[in-house]
């Protein structure tokens, strides 16, 4: 008797397995769409953004320094600061451009 509620009750499991599945992959599907596809479309525009830089350009780097681009090289920029001040970083720790916060400047 109890073999035979088993054997009855195979396919109703089954078709829990598939709801399941189903759950779990549209789970997957609502991670990509909202976490993981829009940080890698702020990665490539911050890419981008890197990759134009140009020598006089005002920018803001992470930190919050603000400087114009004296020098370029392939992965560092090299900054003038206030008194004549240089600083040299990496191009990843520039945040964005300061033409479109300091206006005037």
């Amino acid at each position: 008797m109890y073999l035979m509620n088993i054997m009855l009750q195979a396919p109703a499991n089954g078709g829990g397995m598939w709801q399941q599945i189903m759950m779990i992959a549209l789970i997957l599907v609502i991670f990509y769409f909202f976490l993981i596809r829009p940080q890698m479309k702020r990665s490539k525009e911050a890419k981008k953004f890197r990759d134009s830089l140009q020598k006089g350009q005002k920018i803001v780097t992470i930190g919050g320094i603000h400087g114009k681009i004296v020098e370029i090289d392939e992965n560092t920029v090299t900054i003038q600061v206030e008194n004549e001040g240089r600083l040299r970083m990496e191009k990843s720790a520039i945040a964005s451009s300061a033409t479109e916060q300091l206006p005037n400047a």
